[in-house]
């Protein structure tokens, strides 16, 4: 269906350079411009009351200076959505409030995985934790450094680590994660290769640490998926249960663009975990990404017009 008004609808796109070049394709622009959508760049260096008209904004740029551009457009266009709100992007930059959304939500069979804060290097001996696991930076802001994990094998491991972060507890998973893709009421569910299950046998020759870059280069020797495991017979999670996950945190984080990591736990098969989430991920990656991104848009432009 065509947008059948004189106009364009007019949505500012503001994010870094290589998220450009990787979300605004000639495919995504050519499908919205059959609505009546005209994706545009925006200069983050300029005011955004220069800039415009817009009808929407989609962002995914941080800092005071970017945060005080937003407040300044909305005081002066308070009825343009702006996608997604500072405050609710700011909770998926600390692995703790992240996981307690999640936590929020009471769904039967799901949460994360047991997992402690360690502020400083003491007293890892008593974490109450068991090995292996997985250290992750506190913060999760998208920069290189928010990326770099590690599977622990023993305190050893724990000892070479920069505190803060956080420890979960690694949970077997047949080597298959499955990544849901949320943009406003659509959603896709697609599964992907995963760490390798660590076996009792791999635990005792396995020491101190590896890197996620080093653990992943098991899966890309073929490693990838648990012992046994058929990665393309891989059930997917019960589409209710996902439905469920997505209602839950849409309104628990009040957030339309993001996407979160679910893992199915092999001593458990109807225990689906929550493992991360993002904000405005790579929703390139996603099988049609281009009319649910449309749709998306058309949705909210005409939402912003009945209001």
């Amino acid at each position: 269906m065509s947008n059948l008004s004189s106009k364009p609808y007019q949505i500012g796109c503001a994010l870094t350079p290589e998220k450009e070049q990787a979300f605004i394709i000639p495919s995504l622009l050519s499908h919205a411009s059959q609505k009546g959508i005209v994706l545009t760049k925006v200069d983050p260096n300029k005011p955004l009351i220069q800039q415009g008209p817009f009808d929407c904004i989609i962002h995914k740029l941080y800092g005071s200076d970017w945060k005080q551009n937003l407040q300044d457009f909305t005081s002066q266009n308070p009825n343009v959505p702006i996608i997604d709100s500072q405050d609710s992007i700011e909770v998926l930059h600390n692995r703790i409030s992240m996981h307690e959304a999640v936590s929020k939500l009471k769904i039967i069979n799901t949460g994360v995985p047991k997992q402690v804060t360690v502020t400083e290097l003491t007293d890892l001996e008593n974490l109450k934790l068991t090995f292996p696991l997985v250290a992750k930076p506190l913060e999760a802001d998208g920069s290189e450094t928010s990326h770099k994990m590690h599977l622990i094998f023993d305190n050893h491991g724990l000892k070479k680590l920069t505190a803060p972060f956080v420890l979960q507890e690694f949970v077997n998973h047949d080597g298959v994660i499955f990544k849901v893709y949320v943009a406003g009421e659509y959603f896709r569910c697609v599964k992907r290769k995963s760490l390798p299950d660590i076996s009792e046998e791999k635990m005792v020759k396995l020491k101190v640490s590896l890197s996620f870059s080093q653990v992943s280069n098991l899966v890309a020797a073929g490693d990838g998926g648990g012992e046994g495991c058929d990665f393309d017979k891989t059930e997917m999670p019960p589409e209710s249960l996902v439905k469920e996950l997505v209602k839950g945190l849409k309104e628990e984080l009040r957030l339309n663009l993001f996407n979160f990591d679910v893992i199915r736990d092999v001593k458990s098969k109807e225990n689906y975990l929550v493992v991360d989430i993002n904000y405005f991920p790579g929703f390139e990656k996603m099988p049609d990404f281009e009319s649910v991104i449309t749709d998306f848009l058309w949705d909210v432009v005409h939402k912003s017009d009945e209001n």
